[in-house]
């Protein structure tokens, strides 16, 4: 079988949780395009941080996109308007967003920070806005003490994958180890000159089983 055209954004992949990782010395500064610009979460932010992960199929309805929020937001709203950044474009449209924040969940005892819920709207993609919100939200983990940070991921967004790769971000050891197969696909859709000790997946390996 050959593989089809993938989206960047994809469930026909086969999904598999990845988690990667960099020191925050030396990081890349790429610029917003014009007529974009930065700005911090304020209150009542919440909406268009959800249709910004619906537009680009972090969830399939608004109300997901509220049980999101409410497992990892809620409960440190008051942190947001100095960790959660949005790119605004020339309307005035928040079309973009990431937070510079830690491991809500509890598991990962590091103390390092997290890269969060990077996304783009869909109808901006391709503008040239993810390597500079990137930079700008790891900057700002930077400025609030983080040395290190991590970056959850899967491989359904191989493309996303593939960007934090670009940023120097590597696999966690554990897992690389535990999520073999997961960066054998990534190495499979990439070819990514990180993942030279991955032998890359078959193509039946990359797509998820149909039920």
């Amino acid at each position: 079988m050959s593989l089809p055209v993938l989206d960047n954004h994809d469930e026909r992949i086969r999904y598999v949780h990845l988690l990667l990782e960099r020191d925050l010395e030396g990081l890349p500064s790429y610029p917003l395009p014009d007529g974009y610009r930065f700005v911090f979460y304020q209150d009542g932010d919440r909406d268009a941080w959800i249709e910004i992960e619906k537009s680009a199929r972090e969830f399939k309805t608004y109300e997901q996109g509220c049980a999101a929020w409410e497992r990892y937001y809620a409960a440190h709203e008051a942190e947001l308007p100095e960790r959660m950044f949005f790119v605004v474009n020339r309307a005035g449209e928040k079309v973009a967003t990431a937070t510079a924040f830690y491991d809500v969940m509890g598991e990962d005892l590091s103390g390092d920070g997290w890269l969060h819920w990077v996304a783009v709207r869909r109808e901006e993609q391709g503008k040239g806005l993810s390597k500079p919100l990137i930079a700008h939200t790891l900057e700002r983990l930077r400025q609030l003490g983080y040395t290190h940070a991590k970056i959850p991921t899967q491989t359904n967004t191989w493309l996303a994958c593939k960007i934090y790769l670009d940023f120097g971000f590597r696999p966690v050891p554990q897992n690389a180890e535990e999520s073999r197969l997961g960066w054998q696909i990534i190495k499979r859709l990439t070819n990514h000159p990180a993942l030279s000790e991955f032998e890359a997946a078959s193509d039946e390996d990359v797509l998820a089983k149909e039920e």
